[in-house]
């Protein structure tokens, strides 16, 4: 993990992040709310590299391929899980979720609406600002740890976060302003972390949709 001086300009970090190789990380220090915002705007289209702003913090990510990947089956899972169940979810990918007011921002890897997908409906854009927050939230520690996200995730209140760093799956739960570790998904009863571990490490071993099809096969309702 590389690490910038304090008196790092927007023009530098934006031509580091242009150099920064598939899983290396950069941590900018005292960097101003508005030159994150920028930031956010000129990578628009760059969807591997993901951004965390804690007060004055700014935390850079270039994703790798196996990150991509894994990030792309756990979201063939969560659908194939709802449904099996006949749970509606809405998921949004990579989206940005930030409050100016706090100080805090990320991008999760891939978050999920399902007990609060109603609260959505019919909205086309979606703000941490004027919305409530995602159900689930996925992040994908192949290079890199995620856990100094948890603090922003709790201040932006999302109930449910779940890491994953190539071995070993954690789910955790928001309470009282803090998360803990569950073994079952509090928002996709039945799903538990030891069945999405079996599955990912079948897809690692053979083909990712045949393994697919044997986790749809074990979460059919009784």
């Amino acid at each position: 993990m590389l690490s910038m001086s304090l008196t790092t300009s927007y023009n530098e970090v934006l031509d580091a992040i242009e150099h920064l190789p598939p899983g290396a990380s950069l941590v900018i220090h005292d960097f101003e709310w508005d030159e994150y915002e920028r930031l956010l705007e000129a990578l628009a289209d760059c969807p591997h590299v993901h951004l965390s702003y804690d007060s004055g913090r700014l935390d850079i990510l270039s994703t790798s391929s196996p990150h991509e990947q894994y990030g792309w089956f756990i979201n063939l899972l969560v659908c194939a899980f709802c449904e099996a169940n006949g749970l509606k979810v809405r998921g949004f990918g990579e989206m940005t979720w930030k409050k100016k007011l706090l100080g805090k921002g990320l991008e999760a890897d891939e978050c999920y609406y399902i007990k609060s997908i109603d609260l959505i409906r019919g909205r086309k854009i979606i703000t941490a600002e004027s919305d409530p927050p995602p159900d689930i939230a996925v992040e994908i520690d192949i290079t890199n740890s995620s856990e100094r996200k948890l603090s922003i995730y709790a201040a932006l209140s999302i109930p449910e976060v779940w890491r994953y760093d190539g071995k070993a799956l954690r789910f955790y739960a928001l309470t009282d302003g803090k998360y803990a570790d569950i073994q079952e998904s509090r928002f996709l009863p039945g799903l538990t972390v030891s069945k999405l571990v079996e599955a990912i490490e079948a897809s690692k071993t053979g083909e990712p949709m045949d393994a697919l099809k044997e986790f749809h096969k074990r979460i059919q309702p009784s």
